[in-house]
């Protein structure tokens, strides 16, 4: 009897152990797929846990007093977000006795239970453990208010229905009070023309007037939002409408601590712990380009420190936690501008949006309307600051020119200022472009240009031995239209001839190495520093939905139209995320030596700084195979070569003997 009943237990052990397994091999295929981590059948020290991660719900606290079980635990990494952890033993024989005495382990945590599954890995990824730098001009300072002025600061604030002197609304992420003056989230402004009445709160003055001795300030804001939080609420990601306020924006957190994340338009992103009674400090990048929110949950991944301080919370993933959110209030403080803004990040700043951001164009009147303003009249106001600046070849365009046999006649399609034509004296060049200005500075050089279209050159077909377009074809707005340039390139040359195009790249980082256009901006480097700012222009930094996005959560709303998608303005010297753009062009020297420059144009803003005209280009940023698979589409021709130079896509085309032609020799 006794032995049927042990047979039977085992029966039923090795059922059990049959279906934990089966779990543990789904959960370990799983993280193979879709997080790249590898289990091994053997065992080792180090183990991955599964269903025991921060991302669901389980804390460091409650998953480590579990693990001590199974041995000593020598370090613990809880990736923020992810629904694992790894777990590292003294020894592997500590590893094998928490993997057969922990698997299955149940575990309650909060309000729920969680079931853990454990897997042998061979070793844990230190590369896990991301180290991030807060964003430039950011700032959190710790225990900025005492528990008293806190206090005080909570009660000053009246929740009651809305008075003379401030204004309250309730929103769907939070609620909010406004004192000096409203901001209005159906026009992501302030109506600065109608202040409330007794500005704000006089309890507010002691922590202002310090923010001013320390200088976190130069001036003192005249407009506070207070935002009360619940559990679970959030704000979306926003940068502060860059018309509304000036640049330093103050922000006290009371009540309760919480996680803010910041977003960098090229993608990177930071975690930033804000401690109850801290004082956040934005300026400069971080106030204008990096995005801010708060991601709506009721708990927070923070790091485990014995004071609570803040920090950036992805640094060490052996100090994670989670953190119960509870009501807290920030107290942000601003100071309205009355003037429009000229910092230095075009691609989010409203004051250097055009007046109407042009659309991408479907139709060809649309596209020759867009070329018109935001290509062709802008090459007619800036020439003689463009040519200032045109002064060095590039050296594969060179070495294409200095190729060309003795005698051999080239024709360059957008010559621009004609710093290409005397490159080699032994052929015969000639030089054409849309701007009569370049074209005149270009005959002034003692070179021969004429006006022309790149879509219709008066040459004879098939009279050139090379051509060279060189940074020209991307300010065509249609595929159709930049095709069309290839073609007629391709009609100038003779059989056997060669052709050298040049198109910006989208694609900054090739083959991990950085275009040397593309920097590293800081707050005290502008990005309008250096003349030639892009390859033969000044490159610059797209965005499409994303900036349309961004600029729309940065102006700080919640209600958003949906809009059709249009052309935005972009912060030159930084990665391109989108492929039509308008690029800047900072007006420098007199402007009295730039033709037609600032003489009723549509498309110049004023630089603040230096009340110089701001010009805006169009440009269709090409992606890796995009310019070879459109020279592949035009006949009689092939492709010799294609390479990547310095944030610019090249072909280098040769043209073939005609299918036509052949058959009329034949």
């Amino acid at each position: 009897m006794e032995s049927s009943m042990d047979s039977t237990r085992a029966v039923r052990r090795t059922k059990e152990e049959k279906k934990l397994l089966r779990r543990q091999i789904k959960a370990s295929l799983t993280l193979l797929k879709h997080e790249g981590i590898n289990t091994v059948t053997h065992p080792t020290k180090h183990l991955v846990v599964s269903n025991g991660g921060l991302g669901n719900g389980v804390s460091r606290e409650s998953l480590l007093e579990v693990l001590k079980e199974g041995g000593t635990v020598e370090s613990l990494l809880t990736p923020p977000g992810k629904p694992y952890a790894f777990v590292t033993y003294l020894s592997a024989e500590a590893g094998q006795n928490a993997y057969s005495l922990l698997n299955g382990r149940a575990l309650q945590c909060h309000d729920q239970s969680v079931t853990l599954y454990f897997s042998y890995v061979e070793e844990v990824d230190s590369d896990r453990s991301v180290s991030c730098a807060l964003p430039p001009g950011l700032s959190v300072l710790e225990d900025f208010v005492s528990p008293e002025e806190e206090l005080q600061l909570l009660q000053a604030v009246d929740w009651t229905p809305d008075t003379d002197v401030t204004v309250q609304k309730a929103l769907k992420h939070r609620r909010v009070k406004h004192y000096g003056y409203e901001f209005r989230y159906d026009n992501n402004n302030v109506d600065k023309d109608k202040p409330l009445p007794g500005g704000l709160p006089a309890e507010c003055d002691a922590l202002l007037q310090r923010c001013l001795a320390d200088g976190h300030i130069s001036v003192l804001p005249d407009q506070l939002t207070v935002n009360q939080y619940q559990s679970g609420q959030g704000i979306p990601p926003h940068v502060d409408t860059h018309s509304a306020f000036e640049d330093t924006i103050l922000s006290l957190s009371l009540g309760a601590k919480t996680v803010m994340d910041f977003k960098h338009p090229d993608g990177r992103s930071v975690a930033v712990v804000l401690p109850e009674r801290s004082l956040l400090v934005m300026k400069g990048e971080s106030r204008y380009l990096w995005t801010h929110g708060i991601t709506p949950r009721k708990f927070d991944v923070v790091p485990v420190l014995e004071a609570g301080g803040s920090g950036v919370i992805t640094s060490d993933l052996n100090n994670l936690t989670l953190s119960r959110r509870d009501t807290r209030t920030s107290l942000t403080f601003r100071k309205i501008r009355h003037t429009p803004c000229n910092c230095a990040y075009p691609s989010v700043c409203d004051s250097q949006q055009p007046p109407s951001p042009p659309a991408v164009p479907v139709a060809e009147g649309d596209a020759c309307r867009l070329e018109a303003q935001y290509v062709h009249q802008v090459y007619e106001e800036i020439s003689s600051h463009f040519s200032s600046t045109r002064h060095s070849p590039w050296p594969q365009v060179r070495d294409f020119l200095l190729s060309l046999p003795p005698g051999s006649i080239l024709a360059d399609i957008g010559c621009g200022n004609g710093k290409y034509l005397g490159i080699n004296p032994e052929v015969m060049s000639v030089g054409c472009d849309r701007s009569a200005n370049l074209v005149q500075i270009c005959i002034e050089r003692g070179y021969e240009a004429f006006v022309s279209d790149a879509l219709s050159v008066p040459l004879r077909s098939g009279s050139c031995d090379a051509c060279i377009s060189i940074a020209v074809i991307h300010h065509f707005s249609t595929q159709e239209r930049r095709q069309a340039a290839v073609t007629e390139l391709v009609r100038l040359l003779k059989v056997g001839g060669r052709a050298l195009i040049y198109v910006w790249a989208m694609e900054q980082e090739y083959n991990n190495k950085k275009s040397k256009y593309l920097k590293e901006r800081t707050t005290e480097t502008s990005i309008e520093s250096s003349e030639e700012l892009k390859s033969e222009e000044n490159k610059s930094n797209p965005q499409e939905e994303h900036d349309r996005k961004i600029s729309s959560d940065m102006k700080c709303t919640e209600e958003q139209n949906e809009t059709q998608p249009r052309i935005h303005v972009h912060t030159n010297r930084t990665a391109f995320l989108s492929q039509d753009l308008l690029v800047p062009w900072h007006l420098k020297g007199n402007a009295d030596n730039n033709k037609g420059a600032a003489t009723g144009s549509t498309n110049g803003l004023l630089d603040n700084a230096s009340q110089k005209p701001v010009f805006h280009r169009y440009y269709h940023v090409f992606q890796q195979g995009e310019l070879e698979d459109m020279c592949c589409g035009v006949t009689d021709v092939k492709v010799l070569r294609s390479y990547h130079d310095q944030g610019n896509w090249c072909v280098e085309l040769e043209k073939t003997l005609g299918s036509s032609l052949k058959n009329d020799i034949a």
